[in-house]
């Protein structure tokens, strides 16, 4: 194995964060494990994203630190690459046992806790003694009784979390509950059983229904906020859904279903109507209409048939198709899909360091707080009330909540990354979503991206006899060019079934035409200034072209031994959406830009029927890094929109590049952004999404502080029930939650 291939991108699931600082002690922990060289946890997702070197990481290690730190960590995944370790639960036992004990948890403390409730409030009616015939001693045990299980019971998460935090001189969340319940539990446990220790005067002031309340009003928050969660995550489970569990194959002319995990690269598919493809693939034999509108968006069924490409996870509407496959798993297109999406939900914006560097030093603070709190209302003379230094210590420690500020940010990452998956559209990363909604100016390549990309010849002109030479001339240089023209000359060749000639020496001059030799002759195809600069004769071309008005067609010149021999006029049609996008993009009061190679003339017609704000005539391949960088240098936030291996560069110079899906893979690969059905709507869409994403962000992470400035004073000064507290600190994570899934309505 290879250096490079040591080095592994994984993403394991982790149970029992509820915080930013959980995030922060779970990274501390995998950072120190061999091996791991970068560490990304992710709350909402609960996911840790690890770059590790497997010939060095030691994966029962890290559920080792994991588990020290008061966590379960999923290797599932790993364990079918390495035989040698032992069974695994897997991320969706994990997730599944974590929900069912936290509801299991939760129903426990609210059987208990409403009694214990209902007792602590009927024992301020003096007539409650009365009636029960019991003294307020008595009743004290009864409530220490149900109070004990759901402290050492339900309650136990939060001391055995605490208890390891202690040991390692840290805390969190988990830290705030336990001191707090704790505290107002062993206050009650002292006055209920040894009350002479407290003093006379505070015998009857327990607080059971306290420690109870918050304890179950937390466990509610908690499964709440859990279930939540799992609604966020909605596009990665319906894209894994796409995967069908069975594969029809032909072995021999029969028939045979196999597991999909048995499909191999090579072997024959059939696919029936309404049957989903299992892989990738070049369809042999048959015809049919697909479905692949949860891939690309396009809601119209698409024709496939012999050699045309196909992606596993589409749906046969009508008609049989036989297929060879071409790809599998990961390295397909649905797999690439998933990953992609998975490594941008798992990502961090750069908007969430305010909220990493905040839950720092958030727990520590509130804890300082609460002491403080404690002391002022303990001893200053106008107070010096033990019940109150107490129930305020606990009130703060209680409405804390470092939780909100840990999933404002991912949770909205989370719906902004699968809204923009649903419409087609994948975003690589948290930053790239970020970033898109800062975008002024947007530089478009015409070729394949306002256009169709697949140009034809509408005619050819000879300038001297032999028109079928020529043209074969042409076409048997062109053969061995890649470019889109060169494909509507040899296929303008082909249609009228004229042979082919070698050619020798060659040349592709970018940005300018080709060059070949046959039969000893030189030929020359390309744009008149290619044939200016090789010296060749261009003044009939001026004279013919006014008397047939071509200066607004694209035209591409044929030269034989530096003798102009004849035109190729070539047209590549506007993209049926092209001209509504940029409509919409220019109401979203961003300037548009179009960058092509033909010339002026060609330029401004296409330009006005698309009606881009600038347009740069003649420009080459290299030149297009050149005019983003001034753009982004003049002040403007510029995003390149290309499908080419030539606008790559620009993709990369670009503040957020976007690549059309139908395009070459080293556009793909450069880009941010990638635009799955070629649609340029989805530029628009992109934006929106951005732009909703961070409004929901910000106002996530301003409720989320707002909160916690106005809670903890209000807190500190007696104004706020612990109980009270506790059911406000609960509903604050689940309002994060749902405040992103708002996203998912928004109108595109």
């Amino acid at each position: 194995m290879n250096k490079k291939s040591d080095i592994s991108i994984i993403s394991l699931p982790v149970e029992g964060m509820t915080c930013a600082r959980c995030v922060a002690r779970v990274e501390k922990a995998l950072g120190k494990v061999e091996g791991i060289s970068e560490v990304n946890v992710n709350l909402a997702t609960e996911k840790a994203t690890l770059k590790v070197n497997l010939d060095k990481i030691n994966f029962l290690e890290i559920q080792q630190v994991i588990e020290e730190a008061g966590y379960k960590i999923d290797l599932s995944s790993v364990k079918k690459n390495n035989k040698d370790l032992p069974e695994f639960s897997t991320g969706k036992e994990i997730k599944s046992t974590y929900e069912i004990e936290l509801k299991k948890d939760f129903l426990l403390a609210l059987t208990l806790t409403i009694p214990v409730f209902l007792i602590s409030m009927a024992s301020m009616s003096e007539s409650f003694y009365e009636l029960v015939q019991l003294s307020a001693q008595q009743l004290n045990k009864i409530l220490l009784i149900l109070t004990s299980p759901i402290m050492f019971l339900p309650g136990k998460r939060f001391f055995t979390i605490a208890w390891k935090n202690l040991k390692k001189f840290q805390a969190d969340m988990n830290s705030l509950v336990a001191i707090g319940t704790g505290a107002a539990f062993l206050y009650s446990l002292l006055v209920t059983l040894f009350p002479e220790l407290i003093g006379n005067d505070s015998h009857s002031n327990v607080y059971f229904d306290t420690s109870a309340t918050i304890i179950t009003l937390i466990l509610m928050g908690r499964w709440l906020e859990s279930r939540a969660k799992g609604r966020t995550n909605s596009t990665i489970k319906k894209l894994l859904e796409l995967k069908p569990t069975l594969a029809l194959i032909k072995i021999n002319g029969d028939e045979k279903e196999i597991p999909i995990d048995e499909l191999q690269i090579g072997d024959i598919v059939i696919v029936k109507s309404g049957s989903r493809l299992p892989a990738d693939g070049i369809v042999t034999s048959g015809k049919a209409f697909i479905d692949e509108s949860m891939i690309t968006g396009e809601s119209l069924p698409v024709e496939k048939k012999a050699s045309s490409e196909i992606t596993g996870g589409t749906i046969n509407t009508t008609g049989y198709l036989e297929y060879r496959v071409s790809a599998i798993g990961k390295n397909s297109v649905l797999g690439k899909i998933i990953s992609m999406v998975e490594e941008a939900q798992g990502s961090k914006a750069p908007i969430q360091r305010l909220a990493d560097k905040t839950a720092a030093i958030f727990v520590p603070v509130v804890i300082i707080i609460a002491v403080i709190t404690f002391l002022f209302w303990m001893f200053i003379p106008e107070s010096n009330s033990l019940s109150a230094a107490l129930l305020n210590f606990v009130a703060v420690l209680i409405i804390a909540c470092p939780c909100a500020l840990g999933l404002a940010t991912p949770t909205a990452i989370i719906v902004g990354t699968g809204l923009a998956a649903e419409n087609g559209i994948m975003i690589k990363d948290a930053e790239s979503l970020e970033s898109a909604y800062k975008i002024d100016t947007i530089v478009f390549d015409k070729t394949g991206t306002i256009t169709k990309g697949k140009p034809s010849v509408t005619n050819f002109i000879a300038l001297e006899e032999d028109e079928d030479k020529i043209i074969s001339f042409a076409a048997s240089v062109e053969r061995k060019s890649e470019h889109p023209f060169a494909k509507a000359i040899i296929d303008f060749a082909s249609e009228r079934k004229i042979n082919f000639y070698d050619v020798d020496n060659f040349e592709n001059v970018l940005g300018f035409g080709v060059k070949g030799t046959i039969e000893e002759k030189i030929v020359l195809i390309g744009n008149v200034n290619f044939q200016r600069e090789a010296g060749v004769d261009i003044s009939p071309l001026k004279s013919f072209m006014n008397e047939n008005d071509l200066f607004s067609k694209t035209i591409i010149t044929i030269s034989v031994d530096y003798k102009l021999m004849g035109l190729f006029i070539i047209e590549d049609p506007i993209k049926e959406t092209s001209i509504d996008a940029i409509k919409e993009i220019k109401e979203m009061n961003i300037k548009t830009v179009m960058l092509t190679g033909d010339n002026y003339t060609v330029a401004e017609t296409i330009a006005k029927k698309v009606s881009v704000d600038e347009f740069k005539p003649e420009i080459l391949p290299a030149d297009k890094c050149y005019f983003v960088r001034n753009y982004k240098k003049s002040g403007k936030f510029t995003a390149m929109v290309g499908d080419g291996i030539n606008d790559a560069p620009a993709l990369a110079e670009s503040d957020v590049g976007i690549a059309i899906g139908t395009g070459t893979d080293v556009a793909i690969e450069t880009a941010q952004i990638i635009l799955m059905n070629g649609d340029l709507a989805g530029v628009s869409k992109a934006i929106k999404i951005s732009r909703e994403t961070i409004k929901t962000i910000k106002q996530n992470l301003f409720w989320a502080f707002i909160y916690n400035v106005i809670g903890i004073p209000l807190a500190a000064i007696g104004l706020l029930n612990p109980m009270f507290a506790a059911l406000a600190m609960s509903l604050s994570s689940v309002s994060v939650v749902s405040n992103s899934l708002r996203l998912k309505k928004i109108k595109l």
